[in-house]
């Protein structure tokens, strides 16, 4: 489903459900005074009235509260007047712990109604921020196929630093796909550092270890940042043992029937060949970018086969953390094999609808998927 058609429909359900919700505070303000008008002189059911705009504020705005306060108000004085005359003593306390009540509720409804638009702008930012970061993967490069998938997680979650980016060299397609630690915009921060050194190093390097060098530095560039801003040494030292991203760089050459890859702690890709699922796990992974200064900062070109017809996936750690209900992961090879031999896009349609209806429709971390075919190539 297009985000942009799904964005809305969510308001739209929202409406009807506020719609539905309004009921409930008018139906207590009916059924209460005509009980209470029909009960004997002894019976007093108008203290009940608060009910009606304390729920009111519960899920709808101030306004809303203080209307529905005021609704109660008249209720109560109906009553007085069928019942004895409003200016009776125990009437007139009823109206004014009925005014003083609706005053509180639509005061709170006021206030988590300013609270809940500060998160929505909050989020707004953030994934403005996020889609200006991750440019979408071109349809064609070359021989290859791509397609891509981001899902953001719940909407309670702070948006993740998930990425991805192809660019075109003079005799192939690169591919990155990555994962930097933590969430929100610090987390968007650090994707859009090595995204950046991605975008403009890997036209120009030749060698996949000379890029991801290139990469490391752009991690490490956030670093430096902080310490020029002075947050003091001791900050500093703090942030440099948290930022790392684990990433995937993957160079497809046009005319070779193979994908070499270098492997910095990311979830290994699944190449999808002849009925068979097969994870292309590096004998010697790197580490994460960011951690050259912790771990040796060893690069290892690996070389796996990719002909025509294959399909590679490339996931990242949300996809096999998402669970069901048994807290049980999703078995994400398992799943593909009934997938198999479907074109990209196909394949991430089916896929995602699998992986949200597994996890219920809430993920608990962003997930981001790109699926590569190899076409034959152009008479």
């Amino acid at each position: 489903m297009d985000p942009h058609r799904q964005a809305s429909a969510v308001p739209r359900l929202s409406r009807r459900g506020g719609r539905l919700l309004l009921a409930v505070p008018f139906a207590i303000i009916a059924v209460v005074t005509v009980v209470d008008v029909l009960a004997p002189p002894d019976v007093h059911l108008g203290p009940f009235l608060i009910a009606a705009p304390a729920v009111t504020a519960s899920f709808a705005g101030a306004r809303m509260t203080a209307f529905v306060g005021a609704v109660a108000v008249v209720a109560q004085s109906v009553v007085a007047l069928a019942r004895t005359s409003i200016t009776d003593l125990n009437h007139t306390y009823q109206i004014i712990a009925l005014v003083l009540i609706s005053v509180i509720v639509t005061f709170f409804a006021h206030l988590r109604e300013r609270d809940e638009e500060r998160v929505r702008r909050l989020r707004s930012i953030a994934h403005a921020a996020q889609s200006v970061v991750l440019r979408p993967l071109p349809h064609r490069a070359g021989p290859l196929h791509i397609a891509s998938v981001y899902l953001a997680a719940e909407e309670e979650a702070q948006m993740g630093g998930d990425l991805y980016a192809a660019a075109r060299t003079a005799d192939g397609t690169r591919l990155l796909i990555g994962d930097a630690r933590g969430k929100g915009l610090d987390a968007i921060g650090e994707a859009s550092l090595v995204l950046g050194a991605f975008r403009v190093t890997a036209r120009r390097e030749r060698e996949l270890p000379d890029l991801i060098g290139h990469l490391e530095a752009g991690v490490g560039s956030a670093e430096g940042t902080e310490e020029e801003q002075g947050t003091g040494a001791e900050e500093a030292d703090d942030t440099s043992d948290e930022a790392f991203v684990t990433a995937l760089v993957l160079d497809i050459p046009d005319r070779e029937p193979v994908v070499r890859l270098v492997n910095c702690g990311h979830p290994p890709p699944l190449l999808l060949r002849q009925g068979r699922v097969i994870p292309l796990d590096a004998a010697d992974a790197s580490p994460p970018l960011g951690l050259s200064d912790v771990l040796a900062p060893a690069v290892t070109v690996e070389t796996f086969p990719f002909d025509v017809g294959d399909v590679l996936l490339l996931y990242t750690d949300g996809v096999v953390e998402a669970r069901d209900t048994s807290r049980a992961f999703y078995p994400l090879t398992e799943r593909l094999t009934a997938w198999l031999g479907d074109d990209p896009p196909t394949l991430l349609g089916r896929l995602r609808a699998d992986l949200q209806a597994y996890a219920g429709g809430h993920l608990g971390d962003d997930a981001a998927l790109v699926a590569v075919e190899r076409l034959a190539p152009d008479p």
